[in-house]
C-alpha cells in the first residue's frame, strides 16, 4: 500500500576508494575472498558480487594486481562484452584462504558506521508525516472510534513511543499493523555495516521487504538513477515480538564460524516500526525491557557490545510501539511511564459499534442477520457479562454459527438456539472438576 511518494534521499554510489572510508586492506581481502568464493573472473561480475561501481572494483582489481595477488587471464570473455578476465595468483589463493580464516564475511562491501548514521538521518522515522486520511486508510477494515484516531496520529507523526493497552481481544496488534501500513515510504537498508574492522550484517529477509528494482537497459538512454547498491531498497521494516523477546535479542549476535555479526532486532528495524507486543508475557519483568529502552528512547542512540568487550554507539530511529493487557501502573513504575511519550487505551467497541463490525463480519462471511437472534444476543447474554463488548467476539460468535449449520447440513443462519450454543463455547463456565 504505497499511500506517500518516495521522499526518502537515496545514499549516493561512491566514487572512488578515497570516498569508501573503509580499510583498504579489509576492501583488498573482501575482493579476494569473493573472487575466490563466487568464482567471478571479469570487472563487471566482480562490480555486482561486491556492490561497488565498475569504476571503485577497477582501483581494488589495480591495487591486487600491483601486490601481484590478481593477474589478468590474459582472454576476453565474448560471452561478457569482451571484457578482460582476472584470477586468483597463488599468492592471491594463500591470501584469500588467510583472509577466510579470520572471517568469512565475504561479498557486499560492508558500509562504515559513521556513513551509515547520516543515511538513517536523511531516512529517519521522525520525518514521516502521517495524516488523518493515511491513517484511516490503513486501518479502513477496523472499527475504531474517531476519539483514538485523534490520539494515534499525533504519535504516530512524532516518531517517538507508544504503549496501547487495554482488555484482550480489542485489536491492539490489528492497529499496530495498521500504523505500519500507513508510513508507506521505503527506506535503504545497508547489507552489512562495518565498525572497528568488525563486519555486523543488517539486512534480513526475514524482516526487510526489497522492492523489485528494474534492470538496467544497455540500450536506453536515459540511465535509471543510480543509488550505493550497498543498500537494498525496501519498505519501513517492521519487528514484531511477543512473549519470545528476552533482553539477549537486543545484543549484537556474534557467529564464531564465520567471524561476524548480526544486527539485533531493533537495529533492523531502523527507519521502521519495532513491535513489543504482549507486554507482561515475557520471561524478564516488564519494568527490566523498558529499563534497556531508556536510553535509546530518550537519546535516538543505543550502545552495542563487540565480543572484545568493546562498547560503541549506534543510531535506534525507530518507532517503539508496546502493547500491553494489563493496566501500565500494574508493570511500570512511574520513571519507567514518564519515559513513553503516548499512552492509549484501547477499549472494546461499544454497542453501536459492536453491531457495526458483527454486520461487516457477517456479511464477509456470507451469514444472513436475523432480528430474533440479535435481540436475544444483547438482551440476554451481554448482560450476563455486564455489557462488555469486545472486537474479537463477532468473529468468533458468527465462525461458531457457521461450523454448527455446516455440521448439522443447514443454510447459514443465525437464531437464539445457534446464538445460546456459539456463546456457550466463547465462555467456559467455572465449574467444580470433580477427580
Amino acid at each position: 500500500m504505497n499511500m506517500q511518494t518516495n521522499s526518502v534521499i537515496a545514499p549516493p554510489a561512491p566514487k572512488g576508494l578515497g570516498e569508501m572510508r573503509l580499510p583498504l586492506v579489509m576492501m583488498r581481502d573482501i575482493l579476494l575472498k569473493t573472487i575466490f568464493r563466487k568464482n567471478v573472473d571479469t570487472v563487471t561480475e566482480v562490480a555486482q558480487a561486491i556492490c561497488l561501481p565498475s569504476s571503485v572494483t577497477q582501483e581494488l582489481i589495480d591495487i591486487a594486481r600491483e601486490q601481484k595477488l590478481l593477474e589478468a587471464t590474459g582472454t576476453l570473455n565474448a560471452n561478457s562484452g569482451n571484457e578482460m578476465g582476472y584470477q586468483l595468483t597463488d599468492a592471491g589463493k594463500a591470501r584469500a584462504l588467510d583472509a577466510l580464516s579470520q572471517s568469512e564475511y565475504f561479498g557486499a562491501m560492508p558500509v562504515p558506521l559513521e556513513v551509515y548514521s547520516e543515511q538513517v538521518k536523511r531516512q529517519s522515522i521522525r520525518n514521516i508525516q502521517v495524516t488523518r486520511d493515511q491513517l484511516t486508510g490503513a486501518m479502513g477494515h477496523l472499527v475504531l472510534p474517531d476519539s483514538l484516531l485523534d490520539h494515534l496520529g499525533p504519535a504516530v507523526s512524532a516518531g517517538r513511543s507508544i504503549l496501547m493497552y487495554g482488555p484482550p481481544g480489542n485489536g491492539k496488534s490489528s492497529i499496530s499493523n495498521g500504523i505500519r501500513d500507513a508510513l508507506g515510504d521505503n527506506v535503504y537498508v545497508p547489507r552489512a555495516i562495518e565498525y572497528a574492522g568488525q563486519v555486523i550484517t543488517v539486512y534480513d529477509p526475514i524482516v526487510h521487504t526489497a522492492i523489485e528494482q528494474e534492470a538496467d537497459d544497455p540500450n536506453s538512454l536515459r540511465r535509471r538513477k543510480r543509488f550505493d547498491t550497498r543498500y537494498v531498497q525496501c519498505e519501513r521494516p517492521t519487528v514484531v515480538t511477543g512473549g519470545e523477546l528476552s533482553l539477549n535479542m537486543l545484543d549484537l549476535v556474534y557467529n564464531p564460524t564465520a567471524r561476524t555479526y548480526q544486527a539485533p532486532l531493533q537495529l533492523k528495524s531502523t527507519g521502521g516500526i519495532f513491535i513489543v507486543d504482549d507486554l507482561g508475557r515475557q520471561a524478564e519483568p516488564p519494568q527490566a525491557l523498558i529499563n534497556r529502552w531508556i536510553v535509546p528512547l530518550e537519546e535516538s542512540k543505543d550502545i552495542l557490545g563487540l565480543q572484545s568487550g568493546e562498547k560503541f554507539e549506534v543510531p535506534f530511529d525507530t518507532l517503539v510501539i508496546f502493547s500491553t493487557n494489563f493496566h501500565p501502573n500494574e508493570i511500570f513504575d512511574q520513571a519507567a511511564l514518564r519515559r513513553i511519550f503516548f499512552k492509549i487505551k484501547i477499549d472494546g467497541p461499544n454497542q453501536e459499534n459492536f453491531l457495526k463490525i458483527f454486520a461487516m463480519v457477517a456479511r464477509k462471511r456470507g451469514m444472513p442477520l436475523d432480528e430474533a437472534a440479535l435481540v436475544h444476543l444483547l438482551k440476554v447474554k451481554y448482560p450476563t457479562i455486564n455489557n462488555i463488548y469486545a472486537n474479537y467476539q463477532p468473529i468468533f460468535l458468527i465462525d461458531q454459527m457457521i461450523s454448527i449449520c455446516e455440521f448439522e447440513g443447514i443454510p447459514y443462519q443465525m437464531s437464539p438456539d445457534l446464538i445460546d450454543r456459539a456463546w456457550a463455547n466463547m465462555f467456559v463456565k467455572e465449574e467444580q472438576i470433580v477427580h
